[in-house]
């Protein structure tokens, strides 16, 4: 007689032939089939002021459309308020049998604070931004990591002085062939008053600009107090939850929040006394921008949390788009200062081109900010990797890569 074969191993070999052969999923096989997967997921995000209630619809409004594609039952709880500024909310997809703990690390009180509104002092501070670029800041190098970001870091400051300056100028000498050069000079200012911001801020300009200066003071000066403050929460946090009752934690970050994660990790291994990081423990990177900071020869602070990180054991994915212009695909950060490193770190492209359609791919000029959030969306088709099926979904990481490499 032959031994009898374990109900949920069976139930599972068959849900992934199911899946396989039909391209969808079928909810009451798995949820009464299979023990309930536990995950803890962190989400530390970006320079952005806007905060968790639009992550939180963000998350909602993406996990509605992968549950469209993939055919499973997935619900997302309204957010609460949870320990040391965060905010929490749950995901629990029922037809595959797993609940998320979603914790969202939150500093975008800090970003409010230092979010500059008047753009004459916007202008101001960019001039001693860039001037502090060019004293400190290793361009050469980062053109060899990625030329795409050092565009994007210099297009800003050109297009502030260019786009105002030829609409001022182009109706200024038009209308000088008929009136009087200071009416024609009036009426130039006046055009280019009008329209220069709303084309500027089309090109995501002035946001760019507030994150060039916010990551160059962060070089030169620190995060600050309170962000200090906010990182050894956030550590404090992961620690607390580290060894609990889950079967996979992951930390993500996403775009700025990928150049704290490393400080934060830093801290981690701090508190943890030098024991090991559990198995089952994955930092994930979304268009990660490390090298905006650690690049900066002043930026001695950060320089040394990425060296603290150069013997320590950790697993590391991140995901970085080639076009996306902000991120720097295929870049290992504790590699920008250190030859040494023994965590397991794999650098990939999510692939986008893949899984959209032509039509909605965000790769135009205008849509480069949107496109640098699409790290957060589902495509027309799913990925096993997009940011929904690696939080909501069945598989571990480790096994969604697998089944990543695995599509031609």
């Amino acid at each position: 007689m032959a031994p009898t074969a374990d109900v949920s191993v069976v139930f599972a070999v068959v849900y992934e032939i199911a899946v396989i052969a039909f391209g969808c999923r079928h909810g009451p096989m798995w949820t009464g089939a299979m023990e309930k997967f536990k995950r803890k997921v962190f989400y530390l995000g970006g320079f952005d002021p806007r905060g968790v209630r639009f992550y939180h619809q963000l998350y909602r409004e993406q996990a509605e459309k992968y549950a469209r594609l993939s055919g499973e039952q997935v619900e997302v709880s309204a957010r609460r308020s949870g320990p040391a500024s965060s905010a929490c909310w749950t995901v629990a997809n029922h037809s595959a049998g797993v609940e998320t703990d979603y914790e969202f690390l939150r500093w975008e009180d800090l970003v409010g604070k230092v979010w500059i509104r008047n753009p004459l002092a916007l202008a101001w501070r960019s001039i001693a931004t860039y001037t502090a670029h060019a004293r400190h800041m290793q361009f050469l190098r980062m053109r060899k990591l990625r030329p795409g970001p050092v565009i994007t870091i210099l297009y800003p400051p050109l297009l502030a002085v260019l786009i105002p300056l030829a609409l001022a100028l182009f109706p200024a000498l038009l209308l000088s062939l008929l009136l009087p050069v200071w009416i024609a000079a009036l009426v130039g200012i006046g055009v280019s008053a009008l329209f220069s911001g709303r084309l500027l801020n089309k090109l995501i300009v002035p946001w760019l600009l507030r994150f060039m200066y916010y990551n160059h003071s962060v070089a030169a000066r620190g995060p600050g107090a309170e962000m200090d403050a906010r990182l050894d929460q956030f550590a404090a946090r992961i620690a607390e939850e580290m060894d609990g009752p889950y079967d996979e934690v992951v930390f993500a970050s996403h775009s700025n929040g990928t150049i704290y994660a490393m400080s934060v990790l830093r801290r981690l291994f701090a508190l943890r006394g030098g024991a090991p990081l559990p198995d089952r423990f994955i930092v994930l990177t979304l268009g990660q921008v490390v090298p905006v900071i650690a690049l900066r020869k002043d930026a001695r602070w950060y320089h040394e949390d990425l060296k603290a990180l150069d013997d320590k054991a950790f697993r590391l994915i991140d995901f970085s788009a080639p076009a996306d212009g902000a991120a720097y695909h295929g870049v290992h950060p504790v590699r920008l200062v250190s030859d040494h490193c023994v965590a397991r770190v794999d650098l990939l492209s999510p692939r986008f081109h893949v899984f959209y359609d032509p039509e909605n791919y965000n790769s135009g000029w205008s849509n480069k900010y949107e496109a640098h959030f699409d790290y957060l969306r589902v495509g027309d088709r799913l990925s096993p990797v997009d940011y929904v099926s690696l939080t909501a979904g069945r598989r571990t990481i480790d096994e969604a890569l697998a089944q990543f490499r695995a599509i031609a």
